[in-house]
């Protein structure tokens, strides 16, 4: 093997590990960022009953195995050429286990996983909550103190761990127990992974994962006593918060037949902001996958919504924090994915082409609400629906609607994101699956008459992860290093008028206007509690 030539030897590589909702990919970085080696697996998710989504805990941790395995060897390299592991992950998927064995209890529940759901909307409606809202409004309006705004709008939600957990803790016998005797671990799929990997020695998590938990108070950068008093939840059970960039302890010899320092735990939102170098206030990034994720940089200070946009933990880089305000959309890609199930296509590369084949959608209107509406309209009963339908309507309108609501759900988000930080935006950056898609991209570009760049690789998570593991490794030196290691594959920028007619953001308004009452027409629509 090449490795083995005089002087190769000393070339080193960073490993990272991202675990998303579909595969588990491991890529293998050299200095200049580029990838040497990958290998992916896909994520086998298991559906016990309608409603409920799992993830086998040893399934998926043997799954991380032979990703990272499989990546070296696809490299190239040996083990002991790796000088630092990173691992990204999907958020808000969570399992525990007993302390001393480590098995788990129950399987990874996820965070699309929806058995909590009446937990969550008896809470939403409760006395307590009510009280509790009451309460902080007055705090607020006493202290000024924004944090007290932000407690007194705050709606649990099943996206979020806490009610799960809560839904654990009840229906779990074993679990309930080993609590009772100070036995049990709790951890999202970053926690186990390092627990797996060194051999039970280290429970921990860092800001970025803990922050998007709910369970997390991200203004005094703790876990919340006041969320585990008001839903009785034990914080004992909870792991230790470092650093996003922390030395996490190495892995286990055994394991990789060498140790390898593991140099940073993220959250995959977070790792794709940190992997665009998205450092700076007013920097956003918009990843376009299974669901649309918009982050902005609001700097060092958590940003107070009162539009449904989530403030969590950027990343913690020695004393420095960073904190990101998140906005969401959930079904981009699976809106895609259905018309592909539906035939209206039969390779997702057509879609870009076949809208810029009519000059506009001819009236019809997509709303794609499968799992309800995100910020800022917030209506979990809203339904997916197509609208304006004609005899005259082909296959080709019905795909250009449907790629025109993913870049509408953009423009309401990137919206509600200016008006309700204020801070002015310095640079647009898009990726995930969906961003690949021209007719989108430009679209986005004329409807924020901003340009928006797209990187060339568009698995940007596995890369912050890389990145911050690669800084604390000191394999790379510094941020600006990093901003020089940025490629683009395309800068897309606000046009006249570009083909297809009338894609301007002025032409558009009456698109958008019949989009948006489309919009409130599925809204409310199912009559659920």
């Amino acid at each position: 093997m090449g490795s083995q030539r005089n002087g190769f030897k000393k070339e080193s590589f960073i490993l990272a590990v991202d675990v998303g909702t579909t595969s588990i990919r491991c890529h293998v970085y050299d200095k200049e960022a580029k990838v040497r080696g990958s290998c992916s697996t896909k994520v086998v998710l298991l559906y016990p009953e309608p409603g409920l989504v799992e993830m086998d805990p040893d399934r998926l941790w043997k799954g991380f195995v032979t990703v990272v395995k499989g990546a070296v060897q696809d490299a190239g390299l040996q083990m002991r050429q790796i000088e630092a592991l990173g691992i990204s992950t999907q958020r808000g998927t969570f399992t525990t286990w007993d302390r001393t064995t480590g098995v788990p209890f129950h399987n990874f529940i996820s965070w699309q996983d929806l058995r909590a759901g009446e937990l969550v909307r008896s809470w939403n409606r409760s006395c307590t909550m009510k009280a509790i809202h009451g309460v902080m409004k007055v705090l607020h309006f006493l202290s000024r103190r924004k944090r007290f705004l932000a407690a007194s709008l705050v709606v649990f939600s099943t996206q979020h761990v806490t009610f799960r957990l809560v839904w654990a803790l009840t229906h779990c016998k074993q679990l309930s127990q080993a609590v009772d005797e100070g036995n049990c671990c709790f951890g999202t799929i970053d926690t186990w992974l390092l627990y797996k990997l060194t051999k039970g020695l280290v429970h921990a998590t860092d800001y970025s994962n803990a922050s998007a938990t709910g369970m997390f108070d991200t203004y005094q950068m703790c876990w919340s006593g006041f969320i585990g008093a008001v839903v009785s939840l034990p914080l004992s059970i909870l792991p230790k918060v470092q650093n996003t960039g922390h030395h996490f302890g190495s892995t286990d010899p055994s394991i990789f037949g060498v140790s390898i320092p593991i140099m940073s735990l993220m959250a995959d939102q977070q790792a794709a902001m940190f992997g665009e170098c998205c450092f700076d206030v007013g920097d956003v990034k918009i990843t376009m996958g299974t669901g649309t994720f918009m982050n902005i940089n609001t700097g060092n200070k958590p940003h107070t919504s009162i539009a449904g946009l989530y403030p969590v933990v950027g990343w913690k880089i020695g004393t420095e924090v960073t904190y990101l305000a998140e906005g969401n959309a959930a079904d981009t890609g699976t809106a895609i994915k259905w018309a592909q199930k539906l035939e209206l296509f039969s390779d997702v590369q057509q879609t870009s082409a076949m809208a810029y084949s009519v000059a506009d959608s001819d009236g019809v209107c997509f709303v794609p609400s499968f799992s309800g509406l995100q910020a800022p309209l917030n209506d979990p009963k809203a339904c997916a629906s197509f609208m304006g339908l004609k005899p005259s309507s082909t296959k080709c309108h019905l795909v250009r609607a449907i790629l025109e609501s993913v870049a509408f759900r953009n423009k309401q988000l990137y919206e509600t994101m200016l008006r309700e930080t204020h801070i002015p935006i310095t640079k647009i950056r898009v990726d995930g699956g969906v961003s690949s898609n021209d007719f989108v991209m430009q679209l986005t570009a004329d409807l924020f008459g901003r340009k928006v760049a797209r990187p060339h690789c568009c698995e940007m998570s596995c890369l912050g992860a890389a990145y911050v593991a690669g800084l604390g490794a000191g394999f790379w030196r510094s941020r600006e290093e990093l901003k020089k290691l940025q490629s683009t594959d395309r800068v897309f920028l606000p046009q006249g008028a570009p083909q297809g007619a009338g894609s301007r953001s002025g032409a558009y308004a009456p698109v958008l206007q019949s989009w948006e009452r489309a919009l409130s027409r599925s809204m409310n629509w199912y009559n659920k509690p």
